[in-house]
This record gives structure tokens, C-alpha cells and sequence, in this order.
């Protein structure tokens, strides 16, 4: 298979701070070194890693790394990692709306790209306009983009406005019909970063579903950047782990979901939630309220036919009879596993706290990392009553790939097992 995108040793060197009188000096020594004396760039040695959270000693970062990979014809490959990782400067890079500092890209075909809100859209020109503009842009004739013209309209659900000009677009319908325009003016190469996020849920749905159907039919290469995992693992085959400016890993977006999951999930296990915590941005009106939340094991990793055992403590404000727990497993990229609500009762008087040991049948989950969420309160939670007080991801716990059992059923959402059954004991301590 030919390949698309070529990456060889691109880096991206940025300045920080304002322009001051200091920036002609550097300019005039770089190019000096560079241009008459023929030598490396001066300022390159002194760059140092993009780390966001860190100070440093310089003001030269490399936002990007010695950037080294190759995409073939066809795949849909999905870039993920932390907020500054330098996905969105590798996007642009390969967009040309900037140069790299060092390094070479080969692109084979049209690129076309949706970065920001609004990208190539001129804000004084109508939505129909902006759509012949960018087809000339990607070298497109008049004939080429009018017979799309009808397709893309369409697409963007923006039918009513699309002789208006886009500065009186929402964000929503911007990001609408620049997809729509990026994906069907024929690109060879589309490009997208996390602009879909800013659209609605039917509109993501439709999205993703125009870029599998331009990969997978038409056989085009799609480049996509996104933190909703769920929507990555669906769409993309292959991967890239990016973590301050470098490669951090390569291969199956499932493995590289994997990998950057547990990188950064792993240190944020938590054995017990309580005082601050717990009580921060609650509704503290209801009747029954949680306390504290605890693991009775002395570390949240687990075996898949393992039990999970909990102390939780609850009070209320006025006596509260036919009180239940309910609680749901969410899995790592946030996809809802299956929820649970207690069939054992209990009753609790005013001013009381009440510690009740709560008892997770084993879900036989697939090793990975989890979360849980819990509420408590009267009536059936499926009901959706608001009497309930919810404590939504407070627990953090791992699936070790060890098991007690031979016969262990992991149960994983992404191969389309459906919703798990779940269930719970809960008894009441002294």
C-alpha cells in the first residue's frame, strides 16, 4: 500500500513570552549562524521539553520532537494525548499553516483540514461563498464544487442560512459546515482536530460515521485528534501517543488508548473519598447524604472474580425510611458499563450516621481501569427522583489481568456484549 503522509524528524521550536528587544538580536544571530556562516541554529541546543506544568530555565520549547512516523493510503489514524502534548502543532505543520523548525513531511494528494472553529472561512462572505472559496483553496474549478455544492449544504443542516455571512453563525453551525466543506471536496488527506466536540450529539454521530465512509469506501486517509476515547477506539485503526512534543507510543489505537490510560489513570487510584473532598460543590438540602466512601482492601487493584468490599458511611437530616445504594461501573473512556440499585433497604433517624458495608458481586470485568459512581437515597434509581445524593467517578480501581478462576468472563463494551448485570449485598456495621 502507498504511503499518504510521510514524517521525517520533525521538530518545532517556539519562543515564549512577548515579542521584546531581545527577539532582533536572536534574528539576526540566527540568521547570521545559519545563512552566512552555515552552521546549526544556535538556539536549537538551548530548547528545552514542553513541559506545561513545569518552569524552566529558557525561553525556547520544543513543542514537537523528532517527530518520525509514515501513514499508508486508506488508514484512519488517531492522535491522542494530554492538553499541550503537540498534536494540534503536528495537525498544523502538516496543514502548512506553520513550518517545522527542523525535519521534512511528504504528503501525497489534497489536504483538506478542519483546525479551529471557522478555519478558512472569511467572516464577511456567505456559507456559499466560503464553500467555493475553500474549493479553490484545494485547487477545485467552479464546476467541480457546485456539483458537491448540494451534497454539502445538506450535510451541514444549515440550509436556511447558507446565504447569510458566517460571523452571524453559532460556533455549532460553523464547525457544521466546515466539515461538511473538508469532507467533501474531495481531499485525499482529511485532517481534524477537536473542533467536533463544539458540535451536538447527532452531528458527532454523523461525523464520524462521513469519515469511516471516506476511509473505508473511498480510500482516503484521515488523521484525527481527539480526547473522547470512545469515539477514537470506534473510529481510528492505528495510533499515536503523544507526550510533551515526542512519540511516546505506536500501534493499534487500542493499544495506545490502552497505554495512555493507564499512564495516566494509574497514578490516580484512590482507596477512600471523604471530608473536603466529598462534601465540595454538593447539594448539602437532601435528607441522606454520603460522608465517606472507603475500600476495605488495602489496594484498589482487584481480580476479576474478585469481591469488592466497601465501608460507607451515610447521615441524614430527618428520619428516612426504605433508604437504598445504588452504584455504576464506568469504564475508562467513560463508556457506562452497567448500573446496579439495591434491593436491601434501610432505615436511618435524624442526625444519625449510619455505616453500612457494601459488597460488589464480581463483575468478572477485563483488566483495565474503572471507575464508580454512587447515590443513596428513597425510591428506585432508575426512576431518575431527585432525592438522591450522587457522588458521580469518586472511586478509581484496576482489573489486574490475574485471576482466582480459570473460567474468568471478561466482559468488554467496545466487542458489543451489551450492558453488564450487576448486583450488590449491603449490610449494615456497628
Amino acid at each position: 500500500m502507498a504511503t499518504a503522509i510521510e514524517f521525517n524528524q520533525i521538530s518545532k521550536l517556539y519562543r515564549l513570552g512577548v515579542v521584546s528587544t531581545g527577539t532582533l538580536s536572536h534574528d539576526l544571530r540566527r540568521w547570521w549562524t545559519v545563512n552566512v556562516r552555515r552552521k546549526e541554529d544556535p538556539y536549537l541546543k538551548i530548547g528545552e521539553v514542553n513541559d506545561r506544568s513545569a518552569k524552566g530555565q529558557s525561553d525556547y520549547v520544543w513543542a514537537l520532537k523528532d517527530i518520525d512516523f509514515k501513514v499508508e493510503q486508506g488508514d484512519v489514524v488517531g492522535i491522542i494525548g494530554k492538553n499541550g502534548a503537540g498534536k494540534s502543532t503536528l495537525l498544523k505543520i502538516l496543514s502548512k499553516v506553520t513550518a517545522p523548525t527542523t525535519g521534512t513531511i511528504r504528503a501525497r494528494g489534497r489536504i483538506g483540514s478542519l483546525l479551529e472553529v471557522g478555519t478558512g472561512f472569511h467572516p464577511e462572505m456567505t456559507g456559499r461563498e466560503n464553500i467555493y472559496l475553500n474549493g479553490a483553496i484545494l485547487g477545485m474549478t467552479k464546476q467541480e464544487v457546485s456539483r458537491k455544492l448540494d451534497e454539502i449544504v445538506d450535510f451541514s443542516g444549515c440550509e436556511r442560512y447558507i446565504d447569510t455571512p458566517v460571523k452571524r453563525y453559532s460556533s455549532g453551525m460553523l464547525v457544521r459546515l466546515g466539515f461538511a466543506v473538508a469532507a467533501h471536496l474531495d481531499p485525499e488527506i482529511l485532517v481534524v482536530d477537536e473542533v467536533l466536540a463544539v458540535g451536538d450529539a447527532e452531528f458527532q454521530k454523523k461525523a464520524i460515521g462521513k469519515m469511516q465512509s471516506v476511509s473505508h469506501s473511498e480510500g482516503r486517509t484521515v488523521l484525527f485528534v481527539s480526547h473522547n476515547m470512545g469515539a477514537v477506539r470506534r473510529l481510528c485503526t492505528k495510533g499515536i501517543l503523544l507526550e510533551k512534543g515526542s512519540t511516546k507510543a505506536m500501534g493499534t489505537m487500542s493499544e495506545v488508548i490502552d497505554r495512555y490510560l493507564s499512564d495516566n489513570i494509574e497514578t490516580t487510584l484512590t482507596r477512600s473519598i471523604s471530608g473536603d473532598e466529598i462534601m465540595h460543590d454538593r447539594n448539602r438540602s437532601l435528607l441522606v447524604m454520603f460522608e465517606e466512601i472507603t475500600f476495605c482492601a488495602s489496594s484498589p487493584i482487584f481480580a476479576s472474580d474478585e469481591v469488592i468490599v466497601m465501608k460507607i458511611k451515610v447521615k441524614a437530616k430527618k428520619n428516612v425510611d426504605d433508604c437504598r445504594i445504588n452504584y455504576s461501573i464506568i469504564a475508562s473512556d467513560g463508556v457506562m458499563l452497567g448500573s446496579h440499585s439495591s434491593q436491601q433497604l434501610f432505615n436511618i433517624k435524624s442526625g444519625e450516621e449510619k455505616t453500612l458495608q457494601y459488597t460488589i458481586i464480581p463483575p468478572k470485568l477485563a483488566p483495565g481501569y474503572y471507575s464508580l459512581s454512587f447515590s443513596v437515597g428513597t425510591g428506585n434509581f432508575s426512576t431518575g427522583e431527585t432525592n438522591f445524593d450522587v457522588l458521580s467517578n469518586c472511586l478509581q480501581f484496576s482489573i489486574d489481568a490475574f485471576s482466582h478462576a480459570n473460567n474468568v468472563y471478561h466482559a468488554k463494551w467496545d466487542k458489543g456484549w451489551g450492558y453488564m448485570h450487576l448486583d450488590a449485598i449491603v449490610s449494615e456495621l456497628q
